[in-house]
């Protein structure tokens, strides 16, 4: 892949002296999908307004597709597609009409083929000569993403886009997000929904006090820091774990009908060799096993606590 953002020493500080991001790297791929990951205050927003030309950076550089984003501003802001949380429109203009408008901001000419194609595409085409004020909060997310498209942009910001709205609607908006994908639109996304970022991510990102701790590849990021279980159930239950096998760390549990197991990918398969014949030399039999791994969620708060 080719980079179409790139982000060099990048800061901003407020004339508060609030620090809110402090020298950050960051190169995103063209097509991938990239999810910003950070708690509240963290600076995600900050670090998506800069890009998008809403905020000035106090230091750094940000080039977009090339571009440098203060010298050759048009050019980015008309690669850019930024869906906000909050819908800001005159709320008694139509759906069409408001994203028509959205496309000529961007000095692009009109084409009702591609504002048509876009509300299909998130089902608004019967809500197209609708008063946004008589539409559901759904149906208001829909057309801020609608507007967001409404210029073809190369890139498309995504800040808590799901944030409020059903599991149908959520799961509708992904599958417009693959596409797109798919199409060759490169996606960043800001969630509070981890799970969102662990099943549509391609690299994670984590942002916290202003400082970018973390970009790896999803896959490897999980198989780097998930810690993976492995759970025996016994054939016969035990009170206490025999001293033989202390040094694996096991946790008895389950009125000692069941042996937990904790590991890393790095020690995988000497570690659980060994467990087995230890266990065989102890003379304890388990009658089935089970795995499990870490979640994002759960590698995501571990970073955050660590970074505290």
């Amino acid at each position: 892949m080719s980079q179409i953002i790139s982000i060099q020493g990048l800061s901003k500080t407020y004339k508060s002296g609030f620090h809110a991001l402090k020298n950050i790297d960051l190169e995103i791929e063209k097509g991938e999908i990239f999810a910003l990951l950070g708690p509240n205050g963290a600076g995600k927003t900050t670090l998506i307004s800069i890009i998008c030309g809403i905020v000035t950076p106090s230091a750094g550089t940000v080039t977009v597709g090339g571009h440098d984003i203060i010298t050759d501003y048009r050019a980015t802001r008309s690669m850019i597609g930024l869906v906000p949380q909050e819908l800001t429109a005159d709320m008694f203009e139509t759906v069409w009409a408001t994203v028509s408008h959205s496309r000529g901001l961007f000095g692009k000419w009109p084409d009702p083929a591609h504002i048509e194609k876009v509300l299909k595409d998130l089902a608004l085409w019967d809500k197209k000569d609708s008063k946004l004020i008589t539409l559901s909060g759904g149906m208001k997310r829909r057309v801020l993403i609608a507007k967001a498209l409404s210029h073809e942009p190369q890139i498309l910001f995504l800040d808590e886009p799901t944030a409020g709205v059903d599991v149908e609607l959520r799961n509708e908006m992904w599958g417009l997000v693959r596409h797109l994908r798919d199409s060759g639109v490169t996606i960043i996304l800001t969630t509070h929904y981890i799970q969102e970022a662990e099943d549509m991510a391609d690299r994670i990102g984590v942002i916290n006090k202003g400082e970018l701790i973390l970009v790896e590849n999803k896959h490897e990021l999980m198989q780097k820091l998930g810690q993976k279980q492995l759970t025996l159930q016994l054939h016969d239950a035990i009170d206490t774990v025999p001293a033989a096998l202390k040094q694996h760390q096991l946790v008895l549990a389950k009125d000692g009908q069941e042996l937990i197991y904790t590991y890393d990918s790095q020690g995988e398969r000497t570690g659980i060799t060994h467990l087995l014949t230890d266990l065989a030399e102890a003379g304890i039999r388990f009658k089935d096993l089970d795995t499990s791994q870490s979640s994002l969620e759960e590698i995501f708060v571990d970073l955050v606590r660590r970074d505290q």
